[in-house]
């Protein structure tokens, strides 16, 4: 299985690694929804506005949640993810999942490794590569 992704500029001008997903809403419509590829990142986190669009009941989580901008609030939803595979079939991620509740906390959701551990993970600028690897693919590095 192979999930590609892109090099996005955000905002700012700056180009980040993006995965395009789908969220499931409280409705259960999908909602598009890019995802931050952060392989230092502990947890999946939505932005305030996915958290908004998803109508879904959500429990306070326990503690604070922290990252460069520093410690902000959270709460915790159930939901579902999809990503595409190169084939354009979907895969699903079930889970509970953080969701930031301050829309200046976080501009853009963030894919963790609660996902990203199923998957080699390929962020390669100069090669203009994004993508999870799993299954039947795997990739090699050579020196040329």
């Amino acid at each position: 299985m192979r999930i590609n992704g892109a090099w996005a500029s955000g905002d700012d001008g700056v180009e980040r690694p993006v995965i395009q997903g789908r969220v499931l809403t409280g409705s259960g419509l999908w909602i598009p929804a890019p995802f931050l590829v952060d392989t230092g990142a502990d947890q999946t986190v939505f932005s305030a506005s996915v958290l908004e669009d998803l109508s879904l009941q959500s429990r306070a989580a326990q503690d604070r949640i922290g990252g460069v901008g520093g410690i902000v609030n959270s709460v915790l939803v159930e939901t579902q993810i999809q990503f595409y595979r190169e084939t354009g079939s979907p895969v699903v991620f079930r889970g509970q999942y953080r969701a930031v509740t301050e829309v200046e906390a976080l501009d853009v959701s963030v894919l963790r490794r609660d996902i990203m551990g199923l998957f080699s993970v390929i962020v390669d600028q100069p090669g203009n590569v994004v993508c999870l690897l799993g299954q039947r693919h795997r990739y090699t590095i050579e020196q040329s």
